[in-house]
């Protein structure tokens, strides 16, 4: 800025002194004013020259410090790069330390080496198992000490291999036998409490009749999420009332757990039916339908059957039941003559027919569309299954598992619908005929009767 200011003093001088000469003689005023401006360019331009002087002075310092600056940090690097040097040249005299070391202590160990390379392997077998069995709900904490054993890298204390061998005797002996003892139980709201537990061996664990699994990831002991069958349970709770000697009758899981978890994850009758989707639920409900009227016409028919064989013993008629009014029908014609009176009572007998055979039919109607719509579900079904072998391939079973279900429970829906209705059917038509047979009956006898009469 100042630099242009200086420039523009001097323009402006050069121009005073240009039209000063062509102007003519200047007044004492305006040659007052240059030297002033003359003056003026003086002055700034030492103002400048001082300022540039301390400029250099200042970029000199700092070229000067950083050069300090540098030299510093080299002599760091420099430092450092020593000190590497020693640290690996260190390092390697360790190595071959401890090489020399490791080949003295070999050496030294000789057989033993071999001797507690095999503890150290029998430790970590024994790990696995004692992690995973339910007897370490008894006896917790014994999987953390036996691995350190087998992940010491030195030899193993006495200590270290009593505790070793006290746990496989201990394991081997509680294997053969049935133990009561209160430990934690994870509850379904996530917390534990204490609970008096049976356990049968490494096989099964239960308490209050219901079994137990064992989650090596906790460490402890936990219902499982659906019982097994209720004889099941009632023999676990026989061997939790025993006591004292002799022997009792119970169940164990020789797969230890394998079998029990099979248990969970079996679907229930519901779930079963619930695999059959709508079809099956149609099943169900003409199955609940057709065997209600089948045990209802089956009842009834046998109870029309007993009246009827009552009233054969009678002499008097009564309107309760079929013979009765058969019977009524013939007295109220008796005055006729023969093929009258036959015609009466065939025609009585035709109008008990209908109330006996009536809801028959619909049952059997039943009985044969349920093993029908059995057919139509296993059809959509395998339907669903190759669209899914479409969409997705075979690669996974799961994919196809519903279609497949679906076909397969609703087959068996049908099939159980099916056989009990066509009992009940033949049932309830068994008893049906059985009353118009004895209705046939008791009416030819009385025509008979009435014949002889009027003979």
């Amino acid at each position: 800025m100042k630099f242009m200011k200086l420039v523009g003093l001097s323009v402006a001088a050069g121009i005073a002194a240009v039209i000063a000469p062509v102007g003519g003689v200047a007044s004492a005023q305006e040659q007052l004013t240059l030297d002033q401006v003359l003056q003026a360019i003086r002055r700034e331009g030492s103002e400048v020259s001082a300022e540039n002087r301390q400029r250099e002075q200042r970029f000199l310092a700092d070229r000067n410090n950083q050069r300090a600056e540098l030299a510093r940090v080299r002599g760091q690097v420099a430092a450092a790069e020593t000190e590497s040097v020693r640290l690996e040249g260190l390092r390697d005299t360790n190595a071959e330390t401890i090489a020399q070391l490791d080949a003295e202590l070999a050496d030294k160990q000789g057989e033993f080496q071999e001797l507690f390379g095999a503890a150290r392997s029998a430790a970590a077998e024994l790990t696995a198992e004692v992690r995973n069995s339910q007897i370490s709900a008894q006896f917790p904490g014994r999987a953390s000490e036996l691995q350190e054993v087998a992940q010491t890298e030195t030899l193993p204390t006495e200590e270290q291999l009593r505790f070793l061998w006290t746990t496989y005797v201990q394991q081997i002996a509680e294997q053969g036998n049935v133990s009561k003892f209160t430990a934690q139980v994870a509850q379904a709201d996530g917390s534990s409490q204490a609970t008096e537990i049976t356990r049968i061996g490494p096989f099964v664990s239960f308490s209050g009749r219901r079994f137990l699994t064992y989650d090596a990831g906790q460490g402890q002991l936990e219902f499982l999420a659906r019982q097994p069958a209720g004889n099941i349970t009632a023999l676990a709770g026989a061997v939790e009332r025993a006591s004292g000697s002799g022997f009792t009758r119970g169940v164990i899981d020789p797969s230890l757990g394998t079998l029990l978890s099979l248990v969970v994850e079996t679907p229930s009758p519901l779930e079963r039916l619930a695999q059959g989707r709508q079809v099956g639920y149609a099943i169900v409900i003409i199955a609940i339908l057709g065997s209600l009227l089948g045990v209802y016409k089956w009842i009834t028919l046998s109870m029309t059957a007993s009246a009827v064989k009552g009233q054969v013993r009678k002499q008097r008629a009564s309107k309760g039941n079929p013979l009765g009014r058969v019977m009524l029908a013939y007295e109220a014609a008796q005055s006729k003559d023969v093929d009258t009176v036959a015609l009466k009572l065939d025609d009585a007998i035709l109008k008990e027919i209908p109330r006996l055979e009536g809801g028959l039919n619909l049952i059997k109607v039943f009985a044969a569309v349920a093993p029908l719509m059995g057919l139509l579900g296993t059809v959509i079904g395998m339907i669903n299954t190759f669209q899914a072998i479409t969409l997705f391939g075979t690669g996974d079973p799961q994919i196809m598992a519903g279609g497949i279900s679906e076909a397969l429970v609703t087959t068996v829906l049908g099939l159980i619908a099916a056989i009990p209705l066509l009992l009940l059917h033949a049932f309830a038509s068994g008893a049906s005929k059985r009353v118009a047979q004895i209705l046939e009956e008791q009416a030819a006898g009385i025509v008979a009767e009435h014949a002889e009469g009027r003979a």
